[in-house]
């Protein structure tokens, strides 16, 4: 059974797609041991709360350090046993020694079809308004591997989403929401679960 922690910063959207392709068996051999956000007022912490997840709080600004910070987030995630870190909307550049003591087990849900909209600065609504800006016709979501880059670690699985006449960048980031993000995570996850991505 591979054991899961997610991390969050806000509403959890991605996160309750998690909780409910693991209850309709989407998701095969795999649970959520913790849910560790970074800000104490994330809705995503009543989500995990309502499931019976396991919650954590750990917030950069707590801590006198990026190491104390690192240290934290670290001894969390081995705390609870962790096999797989899933980042659902966790708007926080992961410390380089995390990355590393996690190597090849965590992975990133974005936006966009990478390596478009990605990198530094490109985060939520951020994604989608540049999109518009260029015209791109078609966008969607990338699940990938987390590595010591800002959205370069190779990718899992990607799904396009069609841009329409009329999106703004918030119609547009809950269509790539609806018909990306909350398909390709799940999948990806069960993936990984499951012996079918090494």
């Amino acid at each position: 059974m591979l054991r899961v922690t997610v991390m969050v910063s806000g509403g959890g959207t991605n996160l309750q797609a998690i909780i409910d392709a693991i209850a309709d068996g989407t998701i095969r051999n795999a649970r959520i041991v913790r849910v560790v956000s970074n800000k104490k007022d994330a809705y995503a912490l009543e989500r995990a709360a309502r499931a019976g997840i396991d919650t954590c709080v750990i917030c950069r600004k707590d801590y006198d350090s990026p190491g104390a910070f690192e240290k934290a987030l670290t001894a969390s995630a081995e705390e609870a046993g962790t096999d797989l870190v899933v980042l659902a909307g966790f708007l926080v550049v992961l410390p380089e020694a995390f990355v590393n003591r996690f190597e090849g087990r965590i992975i990133n849900i974005h936006p966009s079809l990478i390596p478009s909209f990605c990198g530094k600065g490109f985060y939520g609504l951020k994604v989608h308004e540049e999109a518009l800006k260029r015209g791109v016709k078609v966008t969607g979501a990338t699940v990938h591997f987390v590595d010591k880059g800002c959205d370069t670690g190779p990718i899992i699985l990607q799904k396009a989403v069609e841009v329409l006449d009329g999106d703004t960048p918030e119609i547009l980031q809950k269509r790539v929401m609806e018909q990306a993000e909350w398909k390709i995570l799940p999948k990806a996850i069960d993936l990984i679960a499951n012996g079918e991505i090494v």
